[in-house]
């Protein structure tokens, strides 16, 4: 948790909030990837990529 804590000033201090997208899409892929790994559409998702 303190690692998201940070991250979140360090948005906040720098003002770098076109940094947030990047990684909330980043995540999202991520998350795709591990939850399909183990089903019948993992190969499918990984043609995509």
């Amino acid at each position: 948790m303190e690692l998201i804590a940070d991250f979140w000033r360090f948005l906040k201090e720098r003002k770098k909030w076109w940094l947030l997208p990047i990684l909330l899409t980043l995540l999202l892929l991520g998350v795709l990837m591990i939850m399909t790994s183990g089903s019948a559409l993992g190969p499918f998702i990984y043609t995509l990529f």
